[in-house]
């Protein structure tokens, strides 16, 4: 029998939305990364880009385990000598930009190389709840429900 290899033409894609609010980054991201890369279907191809495409609302709700939201750095390079830069994840969540963070932390999951870059473009991140893709009908995926851990406790 021979391996099963999906052929561009044969993928189709869905549209799932996924509220953020309360959950963890690192599990909200694992997740995201898995349905991006077609990883949860059983005609998953490893060099297709047949995942689905992600909607995220609420991304400036999400949170941290841990003193994470104080301590994790992000480190960024101006190309410049001794330009190497960091910032909290307590400011980026605070800017003017809070969903860069599950932005980074998906992008850090997907594989690097031409695949990954077209996979990261079927993220859609958004700040607040509102979003401009009504019309493509998408299906709530409860990230909540999943796993305990997935909610962060008080």
């Amino acid at each position: 029998m021979a391996t099963f290899s999906q052929k561009p033409a044969e993928v189709e894609k869905k549209w799932v939305i996924i509220d953020a609010e309360g959950l963890v980054v690192g599990r909200l991201a694992s997740v995201i990364a898995m349905r991006l890369r077609g990883k949860h279907k059983a005609t998953f191809t490893p060099h297709v880009d047949d995942g689905d495409n992600v909607i995220v609302i609420n991304a400036d709700k999400v949170v941290f385990t841990g003193k994470k939201y104080s301590d994790k750095v992000y480190y960024w390079h101006t190309g410049f000598a001794g330009g190497i830069k960091e910032r909290t994840a307590r400011q980026i969540m605070e800017g003017r930009f809070p969903e860069r963070v599950l932005e980074k932390a998906v992008e850090r999951m997907v594989p690097r190389g031409p695949l990954g870059r077209r996979q990261m473009k079927n993220l859609r991140v958004y700040a607040g709840s509102n979003h401009p893709h009504e019309a493509q009908q998408p299906v709530a995926l409860d990230v909540a429900s999943l796993n305990k851990k997935n909610v962060r406790s008080a």
